[in-house]
């Protein structure tokens, strides 16, 4: 493996797609021409239903009683949004169009279709893939683990920098870590104008924290043997000037 690593091994369309809807807290509801925020109401089964927990007056409950049953009644949008500030932080967006159904005193939601959109573009998820996928073993305890790296650690993220490759950081104005999956770490680079993503792919997946901190400290290392960025090293110098 040489010093600089790019895009390599990344979660699938239908893993990432769990994973939002895993660490996801609100969820914005379309449906009857009526748009609900809910915040805190939902939950996620084994097999990608939705269960919301809303008010009996809801027009939620009318558009699951009154929709032809099976028939795409309602659309769902999450959100992910980055946890350490950065420019244009979402990250991804999920929609979920399908149906409601009265469940135990819930509405149970069922997709007919799912798209993911990433700074990439947009995909749209195989439904089989997203009822077997299972969500990112990181994804509820990304938020922590990234707002402590980049609040506790700078000077570990400035050093990982020295794995990207130099023409990446040209005109690099701050990096932040942006996301974090069992397959490796992504870091924005931001500069005057723009900005780009750089991914450090792990040795191999981390199924948990302890795993992860592993790879991380294995990421560090390769780092520190790694030559500093010219890019970086000039910008240190005029700052200190």
């Amino acid at each position: 493996m040489g010093d600089s690593q790019t895009w390599a091994a990344a979660p699938s369309a239908a893993e990432r797609a769990r994973s939002v809807l895993a660490a996801a807290w609100s969820v914005a509801v379309t449906a009857e021409g009526c748009r609900e925020e809910l915040v805190g109401a939902h939950r996620v089964t084994e097999d990608g239903r939705v269960l919301l927990d809303v008010p009996e007056d809801s027009v939620l409950v009318t558009a699951a009683i009154c929709a032809p049953r099976g028939e795409p009644s309602a659309v769902l949008e999450f959100a992910d949004v980055a946890p350490v500030p950065v420019r244009k932080r979402i990250r991804t967006r999920l929609w979920l169009s399908g149906w409601f159904a009265p469940e135990e005193g819930r509405l149970a939601f069922r997709a007919t279709r799912a798209v993911l959109r990433q700074q990439s573009g947009a995909v749209v998820v195989d439904l089989d893939e997203f009822a077997v996928a299972e969500p990112d073993p990181l994804a509820t305890a990304e938020a922590r683990l990234l707002t402590h790296l980049a609040d506790c650690h700078p000077d570990a993220v400035e050093r990982l920098t020295r794995l990207v490759d130099s023409d990446s950081l040209h005109g690099a104005v701050r990096v932040q870590p942006l996301a974090v999956d069992r397959h490796g770490l992504t870091l924005r680079i931001e500069r005057a104008r723009a900005q780009a993503d750089v991914r450090l792919a792990f040795h191999r997946p981390a199924d948990d924290v302890g795993q992860l901190t592993e790879r991380m400290h294995t990421l560090l290392a390769q780092a520190s043997s790694a030559s500093c960025p010219r890019a970086l090293q000039r910008q240190r110098t005029d700052g200190d000037g």
